[in-house]
């Protein structure tokens, strides 16, 4: 991996998971990625779209495009 590579993986200090920071979310409708063990779908379209997931209790969970970009994700469950 060269040093000006946007794209960087960094170890997870909570889960030891590696995850993707500084790369772009998944934009189009529907798409999953995964943060902290939990699954995240894209709700919305353009303009105000969100990350909805579940917490550890199985309540709703909603995220920002910077909330999951700030905890770091995954397209693949780790």
């Amino acid at each position: 991996m060269s040093a000006h590579t946007a794209t960087a993986i960094a170890e997870d200090p909570v889960t030891e998971r590696r995850t993707t920071k500084g790369a772009s979310l998944p934009t189009a409708p529907c798409s999953v990625v995964w943060s902290g063990g939990h699954a995240y779908v894209l709700e919305g379209g353009h303009g105000r779209s969100r990350w909805v997931g579940v917490d550890d209790r199985g309540r709703p969970t909603l995220m920002s495009h910077a909330d999951l970009q700030r905890r770091g994700w995954s397209r693949t469950r780790l």
